[in-house]
Formats: structure tokens, C-alpha cells, sequence
């Protein structure tokens, strides 16, 4: 069903190319694609939060804590290590989503490969080997679901590596930024 009305937006544009991309494929690179589109909403979204929020939230932070008049104290230590927990949190609030996705694509690729490869064996047990055409469209459908979670999941490696990296840059400036020397 979801197959036809993709075919009739698609018509005959270069959306008719992707309907057969699904087609081909098969129900599961419809899991693999809801996946990637999560993915990288998520990932757009940590982008946008550490190139616009973040450095107004660290500016926040830094005059909260200049505006301390004890900042000398074991209780001010535990205000300055909360706080960098805090900004901890915020920063990588998303990241391990972003990993679970990118862990998840590659396992529903292989879905899509066991779901073709049923079809294989149901074709070669009606038909047995001589219909070559339907046991190259479950080999089809088994390889391209796997395919495209590996490239959907490798896709957002890079950018989690540079979150992560980033986090533990600024969550690393925030503590050194938040000094403990002035009044007791």
C-alpha cells in the first residue's frame, strides 16, 4: 500500500528513481530511511545547539559563577563541579541517541537481508532455480536494505566523533574557565 502511493507521487521525476530504490529494497529500507531522517534531524540539532546556544549558555554560566562572592570554599567547589556537570549534560544530551541510531541502521540493513533472502528460498521452493529474474529480485531486496544501513550508519560517524570531541573541549574550557582563586 505504502508502495503504491510512493509510486504515484513519484510519477515519472527523479522521485521515480527513489520509488524504485523502495521497491526494490523492500519495507525494511522504509525502517532504514525513518532511521537516517532521526539521525540526522538529531544531528542537526546538536550542530545548531553548539554553533548558537552553547555560547550563550557558557557566557550564562561564566557570569553566574563570577558573580559568586565565595568561590574559594569546599561548598563553592561543589557549585563550580555541578555546574560543569550541568553544562556536561547539555552538551552531550543527544549523543548517545545519535550513537544508538548510527548502531541501529547497519542491524535493520540486515533485517532487510534476512527478509530478502526468505524470499530467495520461498521463490526457489515454488519455482525451484530456473526463474532467475525473482531470486535475483530477493537478492536485490535482500542486498540493498544492508547497504543502506551501512552507509546511513557511516554517514553519521563523523559527525558524532566531532560532537563528542567538541563536548569534552568545551565542558574541558568551562572548567578551566571557572577558576576557584578570587574571594573566600
Amino acid at each position: 500500500m505504502l508502495e503504491a502511493v510512493l509510486w504515484r507521487l513519484a510519477g515519472s521525476g527523479p522521485l521515480a528513481a527513489v520509488a524504485d530504490f523502495i521497491r526494490a529494497g523492500g519495507p525494511v529500507l522504509l525502517l532504514v530511511g525513518a532511521a537516517g531522517l532521526i539521525l540526522w534531524v538529531l544531528i542537526l540539532e546538536r550542530w545548531f545547539y553548539l554553533r548558537f546556544v552553547f555560547p550563550r549558555m557558557e557566557q550564562h554560566v561564566l557570569t553566574e559563577w563570577r558573580q559568586r562572592s565565595n568561590r574559594r570554599s569546599w561548598s563553592a567547589r561543589r557549585v563550580r563541579e555541578a555546574m560543569i556537570r550541568r553544562v556536561h549534560a547539555k552538551l552531550s544530551s543527544t549523543l548517545p541517541l545519535i550513537q544508538t541510531l548510527i548502531a541501529a541502521c547497519p542491524l535493520l540493513g540486515l533485517l532487510g537481508t534476512v527478509t530478502g533472502m526468505i524470499a530467495v528460498f520461498d521463490v526457489v521452493a515454488l519455482v525451484g532455480t530456473g526463474d532467475a529474474e525473482a531470486m535475483a529480485a530477493g537478492v536485490s531486496r535482500a542486498t540493498i536494505p544492508t547497504m543502506a544501513g551501512m552507509v546511513v550508519g557511516i554517514s553519521g560517524l563523523f559527525p558524532l566523533y566531532r560532537f563528542s570531541a567538541r563536548v569534552r573541549q568545551a565542558t574541558d574550557r568551562i572548567a578551566d574557565r571557572l577558576d576557584t582563586r578570587g574571594t573566600s
